[in-house]
């Protein structure tokens, strides 16, 4: 693994964690966004980023600082890539989307230039054919708060070239997570393989009016000790990327009568969507931050 140069396309809330983790550990980084609107917003979140990790990392603090150093950004993907030694695609988690960007990428990257999506839903085969390099191509998956939640979840499909594999196992390892090796393609990883059905059967409590969100966090929180509950994660996952996993969903459902997960979308749009309430990122999603309710002694109390 000879990797200098790491160019990041998509800087929502884990594009930009992925960015910062990179720099962070001396590589050099180049964020790619698709205007000036959206590169104004990963530099907020890139110094928000640096606070966040002057607090965490009391024993690293030269490396914190000078972490923004190494990020550039770029609007034209062209140029974004052009000394790109790998590129990790964190876009917004609809196939569409995926496909019209990696025919992009393919045309402009350079050839030694290795692909990686941290898709979290979907299967790095659904879109090797657009790449123009499916031998160069796998999953990288990072967790929310990847300073933290470090773990790299390398996941190949049946054309990626094992050296490449074995590259990016290291790279993972090489910014601080623990290189995880998911070798036969699962939809979900490991980490939203386990994850997912739970965040799913929440939204069913809470969409099918079973039970609100604090009734169905507190339950999973004192019944499993876990710090927080499923609607605390969603706000730590983001609304948007809920909305979009859920969307899809409801889209492939197959009887519209009986189509809970529209439903659900409806609900998650209309109620925080549609109101700025995006999670964490906001300030406010299930819950007000920076002082979630589930942080409160009494939220578990009789």
């Amino acid at each position: 693994m000879n990797y200098k140069t790491i160019t990041i396309a998509g800087s929502g809330v884990l594009g930009s964690q992925i960015a910062f983790q990179t720099a962070f550990k001396g590589f050099n980084v180049v964020i790619y966004d698709i205007n000036d609107e959206a590169i104004e917003k990963a530099k907020e979140r890139i110094a928000n980023l640096e606070a966040t990790y002057t607090d965490y990392f009391k024993d690293e603090q030269e490396a914190v600082k000078t972490a923004q150093s190494r990020i550039e950004y770029a609007t034209d993907l062209a140029e974004a890539v052009k000394n790109a030694d790998l590129v990790i695609e964190a876009i917004p988690e609809l196939k569409e989307i995926k496909e019209k960007f990696y025919t992009e990428l393919g045309k402009v990257a350079p050839a030694h230039t290795i692909f990686a999506t941290n898709s979290s839903t979907l299967l790095p085969s659904q879109f090797a054919e657009f790449t123009g390099r499916p031998e160069k191509f796998l999953a990288l998956h990072f967790a929310n708060r990847i300073w933290m939640n470090n773990t790299g979840e390398v996941m190949e499909h049946p054309g990626t070239n094992q050296e490449v594999v074995q590259d990016v196992l290291k790279f993972a390892q090489a910014i601080g997570m623990v290189p995880i090796h998911v070798k036969k393609e699962q939809p979900g990883y490991i980490l939203n393989s386990l994850l997912v059905p739970l965040l799913d059967a929440a939204q069913h409590l809470w969409g099918t009016g079973v039970a609100d969100p604090y009734a169905i966090d507190k339950t999973w929180m004192i019944a499993t000790g876990a710090p927080m509950g499923p609607f605390g994660i969603i706000d730590v996952v983001g609304l948007q990327t809920v909305y979009n996993i859920v969307s899809t969903k409801a889209q492939n459902h197959p009887n519209p009568e009986q189509n809970e997960f529209k439903q659900i979308a409806d609900l998650v749009k209309n109620e925080f969507i549609d109101k700025g309430k995006m999670g964490i990122q906001s300030g406010e999603g299930f819950y007000k931050y920076p002082n979630p309710a589930y942080n409160e002694k009494e939220f578990l109390q009789p």
